[in-house]
């Protein structure tokens, strides 16, 4: 988290960056996903962990650089329309993913979901930032 957050100075930096979403995810809400007993906390649509990842996002653009995203976020096809409307450059997700991710990313149009990441993040709990998305773009 701290990473993002100061990814503005960050990218004055580097060539690139990739957001590495356990650890952001895990840190961020301070759950340990290997907790079972409170590993239902750790969710990415929590509005604080998409919050950093669309500032993230902006700030390498804004810098000039790419931005890619690993981790078990890259291939969630639920959060993929909102990471495309937040401007992700790139996806690197398990090869077993790879498919469907195309096809999905084949489905949705950048600038019609740009104009709903503000609205989106506005959301108050990742329950109801969950229920948005697949509102809007069902699969």
């Amino acid at each position: 988290p701290a990473a993002a957050v100061a990814s503005d100075l960050l990218a004055r930096e580097v060539d690139f960056f990739s957001i590495g979403t356990n650890d952001l995810i895990q840190y961020t809400v301070a759950v340990d996903r290997m907790n079972e007993s409170i590993a239902s906390l750790y969710t990415a649509y929590h509005p604080a962990v998409l919050r950093l990842i669309r500032m993230t996002i902006e700030n390498g653009h804004k810098a000039g650089i790419w931005v890619g995203m690993c981790g078990s976020v890259a291939g969630d096809l639920d959060l993929m329309p909102l990471l495309i409307g937040m401007g992700l450059d790139e996806f690197s997700m398990s090869p077993a993913n790879i498919l469907k991710a195309r096809k999905r990313a084949a489905e949705i149009a950048r600038k019609d979901v740009e104009v709903l990441v503000d609205d989106i993040l506005s959301l108050p709990t990742a329950k109801e930032i969950e229920s948005e998305l697949k509102r809007r773009f069902p699969r």
